[in-house]
C-alpha cells in the first residue's frame, strides 16, 4: 500500500491535535442555593446575577471571575465563580436563586445530582 506524503502529514497532525487535546473534568454533587452578597472573591453580589460558590475543598482565588457550566438532567446554566461555600462538599455548589432557577424551582431545595466544569 503506497501513502503520499501529505496524508501522512495531516494524519499525524490529527492525531497529534486529538493527544493534545485537554481532558474536561466533571465534578459532580448537589446544588442549593443561598443568599448573595459580599462574596470570598471580594465582590459584592446580588440575586439576580448568574453566580455560584464552590466548595471549599474545591475552590481556589484563582477561580475568582471564572465561569463554569452546571448542567442538571436537560437544563444548564453558566454562572461565574464569585464565593466559597463552606458546607458543600467537594463537587457541591451553591448558587445564586437566579441560577438556580434556570435549573428547578426555587422550592425544590436541594438539586441532586448537578454537574458541572469550567466553561
Amino acid at each position: 500500500m503506497k501513502f503520499s506524503a501529505g496524508l501522512i502529514t495531516l494524519t499525524l497532525t490529527t492525531l497529534l491535535a486529538v493527544q493534545a487535546a485537554p481532558i474536561e473534568k466533571r465534578n459532580t454533587g448537589k446544588a442549593t442555593y443561598y443568599n448573595t452578597g459580599l462574596g470570598s472573591c471580594g465582590e459584592t453580589n446580588n440575586d439576580n446575577e448568574l453566580v455560584v460558590a464552590l466548595s471549599a475543598a474545591d475552590m481556589s482565588k484563582s477561580y475568582c471571575g471564572k465561569s463554569i457550566k452546571v448542567t442538571s438532567g436537560s437544563k444548564s446554566v453558566t454562572a461565574t465563580v464569585v464565593d466559597t461555600c463552606p458546607g458543600c462538599a467537594s463537587g457541591s455548589i451553591d448558587l445564586s436563586p437566579a441560577a438556580f432557577k434556570k435549573l428547578a424551582n426555587l422550592a425544590v431545595g436541594v438539586i441532586s445530582p448537578v454537574s458541572w466544569t469550567f466553561a
